[in-house]
């Protein structure tokens, strides 16, 4: 990581750009002070909130989840938990 002027970087842009496109990162100064930083992009890692609804149209679904039980965060009752299936045993 480095640091250019503002100055350096307007005369200089291409070859701070092969940089970055390398994965570097360079700090941009104006009087001193950091004022941005020049990165790497990357890519959104966002929700495609369009393609889950094309999905769901495609498929006929209207909602993934369709119902949540009221006892849904209760706690497992003792013969679950300590029953012969339990991962311990």
């Amino acid at each position: 990581m480095h640091h250019v002027t503002l100055a350096e970087m307007q005369d200089r842009i291409a070859e701070l750009a092969s940089a970055v496109e390398a994965g570097e990162t360079i700090i941009v100064t104006r009087d001193g002070r950091p004022i941005l930083d020049l990165v790497p992009h990357r890519p959104s890692r966002r929700l495609n909130l369009a393609a889950i609804e094309a999905f769901k149209k495609e498929r006929g679904i209207e909602r993934f989840v369709m119902r949540i039980p009221d006892d849904f965060d209760d706690p497992l009752p003792d013969d679950i938990l300590l029953g012969e299936h339990a991962a311990w045993r």
